[in-house]
């Protein structure tokens, strides 16, 4: 992979905030342990949202909180695990305040094995059941977006505009070939960023 960006953000523990479906506690779709770093999500095709005014589908994330962007060029950095079974499930996203028909400027999805581009290309496949290390790079000025997995590049793409952006991470449930229940893991997860 190319350089990492220059400057590590700090990232406070205040800054992982969970979105889980709001009828059962958080602690009963996600588990941080402290000793290893891992972050486990999970959710249920039957769940509810994440709040009782939504209509989006389950989901148990973390919304990178107070770490929105608008110019520049950002990185995520996670190292991910996706247990086999879980398909239909977006596992990493770049949100943005467009209030139009596309509120996302990057979907990670995984479906039967595969990691794809939203439910397109294929960035990854055999996914299941090993970790692997996600990095994400976004140019907010070139309108511009890198994917790479494991050091080595797997996706790059134009994307349209927006005035703000945030990463989120976890599982998400999607629109087809949804398993059950879906789940993620997360650790070491850091964000880089260069000012223009």
């Amino acid at each position: 992979m190319g350089t990492i960006l220059p400057v590590l953000v700090e990232l406070p523990e205040s800054d992982f905030a969970v979105q889980s479906p709001y009828d059962v506690p958080v602690e009963q779709r996600y588990r941080y342990d402290a000793c290893t770093g891992v972050r486990t999500f999970w959710v249920y095709a039957g769940d509810k949202p994440f709040n009782n005014v939504t209509t989006t589908n389950p989901r148990t994330e973390v919304r990178l909180r107070g770490r929105d962007y608008s110019s520049g060029v950002w990185q995520f950095e996670g190292y991910g695990y996706v247990p086999s079974g879980t398909s239909g499930t977006s596992v990493m996203q770049i949100h943005n305040e467009d209030a139009g028909a596309h509120a996302t400027t990057l979907m990670l999805h995984v479906y039967n094995g595969t990691l794809r581009y939203y439910s397109g290309a294929a960035v990854e496949d055999g996914i299941y059941d090993r970790w692997f290390r996600l990095n994400v790079v976004h140019d907010v000025g070139a309108s511009s977006v890198a994917v790479y997995l494991d050091g080595a590049p797997r996706l790059a793409v134009n994307v349209t505009p927006s005035a703000s952006h945030y990463f989120k991470f976890g599982v998400y449930v999607q629109h087809h070939d949804v398993s059950p229940r879906v789940e993620s893991r997360w650790r070491n997860v850091a964000v880089y960023t260069k000012p223009y």
